[in-house]
């Protein structure tokens, strides 16, 4: 008996002293991941496995997925190849359930000792899910010191917003990011907008082994500018014949990311600015405040708020957006920002409430088609022909917001999105003295101008002799960057003279009852995807980029793309822009569009029709459908 008790104790006591050597460290910090979707919550590692326990966060019924040749690396370099996933089948879809969280374990072979930093990575695929720096050692890593020549800039709270500077020049931008390490990605992209340059202008960034980065660009005002990386995001300001320098902490970017650790105590500030307006940025910065003008953070908070719109008039959804406005101006002046801070944040509430109300049309058809439950081609055929009730005069209120009026404006990201409200408006004399009435020196009539030429170009139309005569009595800063576009444009149209891979068709003399099948008979015997598009149509010229990957992977595929636009797609326009789109293209007179447009019911652009080689309409679709959808009933007509 004493025998099988000191035979018990002595198992007893391996099994402690073997649970003892497991080193468990929970919820660990991590310097940057490519995405939220997956976290780690705890690590156990043995002497026979490492265990990671991870916690997803994604959209119910929607799909994630854990490839098998997913590794953990050490700091020392070496690999540890995933062996299996417990609750989770690798290479198999995870369907996340109603509440959009899950969890699952993947297993690794055994960790040593003197590890202190793990990356995690699935592959090097597109959308492989990465985590760079995973810490073992939380203590020491949570000794944080920022490095001595990062210079933490003091805010000016009696600050007042400075005027803006308006010259055409360059804008210097530096960076660094600490604790970079080989291995993190080492590109980035920067946006901007401005008032000349319709729609999101993209640049590049390379970042340097010793993690910094440096990018330059002319400009000719205040440009609000936003760097992504795929581990995060920075907001900053530019100015002509300025530096602007930031410092971005990825422990605290991470930890600032994280579902599981946002409660810990921060690792410093996010980012750090130097140069122009160092100050007023970084308060900026540390200090942000949004408005949503629809209850809640998640993405489900959002589709109820908007569920609940369902059944407003147009006038009663705008009543419900201004209303909130007094609360939030209140909450601006009773922040303890400086003047130019509360100048900033204002303007900003007053954009997003007007950029709202812009949304009318969209919003209240999304509300129907949520609370109704639509989906797929249902939900775009209520979209594209549905007509919403927007009474005359309804949009004019908006422009008396005077803070979006201002020259000082321009220091907000959304500044240029002014202008796309003002042509909902109209713009006419009544309106051009408005505006002229609440802006210095024709300031705002002077971007808009500038920005209508900037809109034509953007549609490939070269300077005409009436814009150039409008240039003269511009400041000289537009007339430079107007200039250059316009020499840009002259060598591209130069260039696409010379493309291939496109042709253009004449319909001929037929009936408008033959005219469909009169243009799909000279492709007989081939799988045709019809696009009826425009020029004009963003979503189009947005779909026909997306599309390009497919069209080269089905290169050796008999399917021929077929383009159909009409005349409210102007014809140099056209012409400009087909060399980039390769197919066959045809541009139908005003009659001919209407008659083809009620015929095939053609509610909206774009709308799709995939032909099969007997001439059959085998699928329409108005609105992109995706890549997948597309390429899938293609597939399908090829098999016929």
């Amino acid at each position: 008996m004493k025998r099988s008790a000191l035979i018990i104790s002595m198992l007893l006591g391996m099994l402690c002293m073997a649970q003892a050597k497991d080193r468990i460290v929970e919820r660990p910090p991590f310097l940057a991941q490519n995405s939220s979707s997956i976290e780690i919550d705890k690590i156990v590692m043995s002497d026979t496995v490492t265990t990671v326990y991870i916690k997803a966060f994604y959209r119910p019924k929607y799909w994630i997925k854990i490839a098998t040749g997913s590794v953990l690396k050490d700091n020392n370099g070496i690999l540890y190849p995933i062996r299996k996933g417990i609750g989770i089948t690798l290479d198999k879809e995870f369907w996340m359930p109603e509440s959009g969280e899950a969890e699952f374990q993947l297993t690794f072979p055994p960790i040593p000792q003197n590890v202190t930093r793990l990356d995690f990575s699935e592959g090097d695929f597109e959308g492989a899910y990465k985590i760079w720096g995973i810490q073992l050692d939380k203590k020491s890593f949570g000794k944080f010191k920022l490095p001595k020549d990062v210079i933490v800039p003091k805010a000016d709270h009696k600050m007042t917003l400075p005027d803006p500077i308006v010259k055409y020049d360059k804008a210097i931008l530096k960076g660094r990011i600490l604790d970079y390490q080989k291995g993190m990605p080492d590109k980035g992209s920067l946006y901007y907008q401005d008032v000349i340059r319709e729609g999101a202008q993209e640049g590049k960034i390379r970042i340097q082994d010793d993690g910094t980065f440096y990018h330059e660009m002319n400009v000719f005002m205040i440009t609000p500018c936003t760097i992504m990386f795929p581990f995060g995001t920075i907001e900053y300001l530019l100015a002509p014949g300025e530096t602007t320098s930031i410092v971005i902490n990825l422990r605290e970017n991470a930890r600032k990311q994280s579902h599981l650790r946002q409660a810990e105590k921060p690792y410093g500030k996010e980012v750090y600015y130097g140069g122009y307006l160092a100050g007023l940025q970084q308060e900026l910065a540390d200090n942000p405040m949004s408005f949503s003008f629809t209850e809640g953070n998640s993405y489900e908070d959002y589709q109820q708020q908007i569920k609940q719109l369902n059944g407003k008039t147009a006038e009663e959804y705008k009543a419900q957006i201004l209303a909130r406005l007094p609360e939030f101006k209140k909450q601006i002046m009773q922040s303890k920002g400086s003047p130019a801070y509360k100048e900033i944040i204002n303007t900003d509430l007053e954009l997003s409430a007007a950029l709202k109300v812009i949304e009318t049309e969209r919003n209240l058809k999304l509300a129907y088609i949520m609370a109704n439950g639509l989906e797929g081609e249902k939900a775009n055929k209520y979209y594209a022909e549905t007509q919403i009730n927007i009474p005359q005069g309804y949009y004019e209120g908006l422009l008396d917001f005077t803070s979006i009026l201002s020259p000082k404006a321009c220091y907000n990201s959304r500044y240029p999105a002014l202008f796309d409200i003002i042509r909902r408006v109209g713009i006419n004399d009544k309106i051009l003295k408005h505006l002229d009435s609440h802006t210095a020196a024709g300031f705002l009539t002077q971007n808009l101008k500038a920005h209508m030429i900037g809109v034509s170009m953007r549609d490939l139309n070269p300077l005409n002799d009436e814009q150039k005569a409008e240039l003269v009595t511009m400041p000289p800063a537009y007339n430079e960057v107007v200039l250059a576009m316009n020499s840009d444009l002259l060598k591209q149209i130069e260039i696409n003279k010379k493309k291939t891979g496109f042709t253009i068709n004449d319909a001929g003399e037929v009936s408008n009852e033959d005219l469909f099948p009169s243009i799909i008979s000279k492709f007989r015997g081939h799988t045709l995807l019809v696009d009826f598009w425009a020029t004009w149509c963003g979503p189009c010229r947005s779909a026909n980029k997306e599309i390009l990957p497919m069209k080269e992977e089905l290169k050796d595929k008999d399917i021929i793309y077929l383009y159909i636009t009409g005349e409210t797609s102007p014809l140099g326009t056209w012409k400009n822009m087909i060399p980039d789109i390769h197919g066959e293209h045809f541009r139908v007179t005003k009659e001919q569009w209407s008659y083809l447009g009620e015929k095939l019911n053609i509610r909206g652009v774009p709308t799709y029709f995939v032909v099969d080689k007997e001439g059959n309409i085998t699928y329409k679709q108005t609105g992109f459908p995706g890549v997948d959808a597309m390429k899938e009933q293609l597939m399908k007509a090829l098999e016929k």
